[in-house]
């Protein structure tokens, strides 16, 4: 039984409403308040930006927010932060972990990233060896993450670690909260095929990190992860847009606006496309509500494979549709951006920014191996080196 019912809730939205008005309190403050009252998210916690309500309920709180033109938390900038590293430190923190995090999180005056990929370690996130060295109350991290979003920006990271090298590559991670402003963090730009440098990669030198800021116990960074990555997989795929809103959205517009293009073949693919966009829209409503009743489970890696092929078919197609048109590129410009705008960008910017969508939060191949083992109940694929201490593996 839920702590706040949907009409209690309603009452305290508007109670909040009324005392606080957004147009004469500071921003922050707002902020803090909404937090304080337990209105930030409404599932998790008294005292921990929630009121222990159904998960269901936040789009209705936000909803009001929203009308009453209340500033929001910046979600597009803080979108690792919200999606992935706060449930991730609601469900392994300690208490005075989530006292000092979770606060600045929401409020995004602590903007997070994500240090999970390595370059050697390709899709196979459990060999990666950037290392962990206790030394006392402090760990001693030295490694190289790659393809982070945000760490140009980012005050804090949720990071995993090798801590035992003679252990199996599942068994011997730890997980940490790493501070980016600490000595040895060096954060350099990487530049995409779209000309920007959305991603970086981060160099780890001897950066000490206290015994504190770790998640979950020693050696069970692999477990934490997990947990992370099923919240990823339905931040990136899960989102439920109105109706053909996002790129389907756009192939249509472009339909409509160039009727001397048309062909029976290409009305065909739109169709297609449409029905098809319609149909993980509809999928991701209903992860939504499973989410509502439980944490996010394997299924979250289907609509984020769908989602991410998806994309890539759609932009395809708006290509093709423009022909020689949709040669041309709008802005080269070498820039960080804050995130990846695809509505307010050309098709060509489009098409090779979606390219990245099967890649990042989890490669389609290993995301067609979770929905295979974990959800169609097939045999797992043989792995020679899972029992193998990591230290012996061939890298």
């Amino acid at each position: 039984m839920s702590a706040v019912d949907a009409t209690e809730l309603r009452g305290r939205v508007e109670e909040f409403l009324a005392a606080h008005d957004p147009k004469s309190t500071n921003r922050l403050e707002y902020l803090r308040a909404r937090f304080d009252a337990g209105l930030a998210w409404v599932h998790f916690p008294e005292g921990l930006g929630g009121l222990g309500a159904a998960r269901e309920l936040q789009a209705d709180v936000d909803a009001a927010f929203a009308e009453a033109g209340a500033p929001d938390n910046n979600p597009h900038l803080n979108v690792i932060g919200l999606g992935m590293a706060a449930p991730t430190i609601l469900r392994f923190g300690n208490a005075e972990q989530h006292e000092r995090f979770l606060r600045p999180l929401w409020t995004g005056e602590e903007i997070w990233c994500q240090l999970f990929s390595e370059p050697g370690a390709g899709s196979d996130l459990a060999a990666l060896s950037t290392r962990a060295v206790r030394d006392g109350d402090e760990w001693v991290v030295d490694g190289q993450k790659v393809w982070t979003s945000l760490a140009h920006q980012a005050r804090w990271a949720i990071l995993v670690t090798r801590s035992d090298p003679d252990q199996p590559k599942h068994k011997g991670l730890t997980y940490f909260i790493c501070d980016m402003t600490a000595p040895g963090v060096e954060v350099r730009p990487l530049r995409q095929i779209t000309g920007e440098a959305e991603f970086n990669e981060v160099f780890l030198s001897g950066v000490r990190i206290p015994d504190s800021q770790r998640l979950g116990e020693v050696g069970q960074g692999w477990s934490v992860a997990l947990g992370t990555l099923m919240n990823e997989r339905v931040a990136i795929g899960g989102r439920t847009p109105p109706r053909e809103s996002g790129l389907i959205g756009a192939a249509a517009e472009q339909w409509r606006e160039h009727p001397e293009k048309r062909t029976p073949g290409l009305h065909d693919r739109l169709l297609e496309l449409w029905v098809e966009a319609e149909a993980v829209r509809l999928t991701s409503i209903r992860l939504r509500q499973q989410m509502a009743v439980g944490e996010p489970g394997p299924e979250g890696s289907a609509i984020k494979s769908a989602f991410a092929e998806l994309n890539q078919r759609l932009t395809g197609y708006q290509l093709e549709l423009l022909g020689e048109e949709g040669l041309a590129y709008d802005d080269w410009t070498f820039r960080q951006p804050e995130f990846a705008d695809f509505t307010k960008r050309g098709p060509g910017f489009r098409y090779l920014r979606a390219k990245g969508n099967t890649i990042e939060g989890g490669t389609t191949e290993i995301l067609r191996n979770v929905i295979a083992e974990r959800v169609l109940g097939l045999p797992p694929e043989i792995r020679t080196d899972k029992d193998k201490p990591w230290k012996e593996l061939p890298r």
